[in-house]
């Protein structure tokens, strides 16, 4: 879904920016299982680590700090729109040659590249559901990419096994601005709060004490920890107003709409 307060022209330029990590990414580049973590409250959590296996000093994106991205399982997505113009996106690496994005980063798109840091490897096809209907309640706002060749990056599973839960630490990521209008490009992460888990979307919210998204990369993770891993609830979707106290929504991968066509185009996606 895109921000209402953009326009259709504009909604993926402005693509949302959300800090969100991955399990999938605590180790080399070449890892294709996530390593085990210990899960633990924001205060103590280093989403960075998460994400790419490294820490990171605080460099704000609302509350969270710039990644590595060169071993990371969030890929940054570089989009040719269909009237000529440019966008980024977004995702999650969920198997070796497939992406988790949004489906409003590609439904005005033509081709598209997904980068890990200097690393560009071509799409070779991407779809979104049928059922994606813009900012509508009901959308089902995800889409996957299928990469030209392995990606080489660690593998985050999609949420098998339970539900996400209200109150519980999460964490986000994205290349998008860290504060509106400014800063994106670079993968940046931080850990906030689950605040409502819906049929469509999941929900947190941006302030003081915890990270939230900001225009720039739709189509980022957000994470919950499961069993010592992190795995994949949902991707980002829109926000309520200003990234620095906006009610932030992903599309909810457990919605059985959104599971049984994530699974038809990369039935080998990791699973926890």
């Amino acid at each position: 879904m895109r921000d209402q307060l953009f326009s259709r022209r504009t909604r993926l330029l402005a693509a949302l920016g959300l800090a969100a990590a991955i399990a999938a990414a605590c180790g080399s580049g070449n890892q294709n299982v996530p390593g085990p973590t210990t899960p633990s409250g924001p205060t103590t959590l280093t989403p960075c680590g998460v994400v790419s296996g490294q820490t990171a000093g605080s460099v704000a994106i609302v509350n969270g700090s710039s990644c590595a991205d060169s071993t990371a399982s969030v890929a940054y997505l570089k989009l040719d729109l269909k009237d000529g113009g440019h966008a980024t996106c977004s995702g999650t690496v969920i198997s070796s040659t497939a992406v988790l994005t949004a489906a409003h980063c590609l439904a005005d798109t033509s081709s598209l590249t997904i980068n890990f840091g200097s690393k560009e490897i071509p799409a070779a096809s991407f779809s979104y559901h049928p059922g994606y209907k813009g900012t509508d309640s009901d959308s089902i706002d995800v889409g996957v990419v299928i990469a030209s060749s392995p990606l080489g990056q660690p593998i985050v599973p999609l949420l098998a096994s339970r539900d996400a839960k209200v109150g519980e630490t999460v964490v986000i990521a994205g290349y998008g601005q860290s504060t509106l209008g400014a800063g994106a490009g670079t993968l940046r992460a931080g850990a906030t709060s689950m605040s409502d888990v819906g049929t469509y979307f999941l929900v947190t919210n941006a302030g003081l004490n915890g990270s939230g998204a900001c225009p720039g990369d739709s189509g980022g993770p957000v994470l919950v920890s499961i069993d010592g891993y992190w795995a994949v609830a949902g991707a980002t979707s829109t926000l309520s107003g200003p990234c620095v106290v906006a009610t932030n929504r992903f599309a909810n991968i457990r919605n059985p709409a959104a599971w049984s066509f994530i699974l038809s185009m990369a039935p080998d996606a990791a699973r926890r």
